[in-house]
């Protein structure tokens, strides 16, 4: 009688049970892990807008931003990830700074929307929607077309 890795006796009903849930957590994991980097390749094109749509109204620093993102459903920001995004944006004018002091630590640079952040703002949410109908248009079409 041969026996496998496992101990058991290769082609064994056990055995053969054993692989197949060892492939579906694989598979799972992999699956995850590719629907995870997909969304993230999708926000970092659009990471900026969200960060301007957060700090149009009412300034915030960093930390504060990700947690408003967070309540408006992004979780997957880190606040470490949008600090090079809030330094272009202030590069590009997109938005103003100020430093404020803060209970008990250094003083926090905290952001706000420019006229010219604000504008540009306006005109992303513009391309955005536009894109994100053109894929609701293809991705019904599959849909319907898959359930046919």
């Amino acid at each position: 009688e041969t026996r496998g890795a496992v101990g058991m006796p290769v082609g064994s009903p056990k055995r053969t049970i054993l692989r197949r849930t060892a492939v579906r957590a694989t598979l799972h994991r992999m699956t995850a892990a590719a629907s995870e980097q997909r969304r993230s390749q999708l926000l970092r094109g659009v990471l900026d807008l969200c960060l301007l749509s957060v700090v149009e109204d009412e300034p915030a620093y960093g930390y504060e931003m990700t947690k408003r993102l967070r309540a408006r459903g992004l979780s997957i920001v880190g606040e470490g990830s949008i600090y090079p995004l809030l330094g272009r944006l202030e590069r590009e004018g997109l938005v103003e700074t100020h430093r404020a002091v803060s209970n008990g630590g250094p003083p926090r640079k905290y952001y706000r929307a420019s006229d010219a952040g604000r504008m540009a703002l306006a005109a992303g949410i513009a391309e955005w929607q536009t894109a994100r109908d053109a894929v609701d248009a293809v991705l019904g079409l599959t849909a319907t077309e898959v359930a046919a």
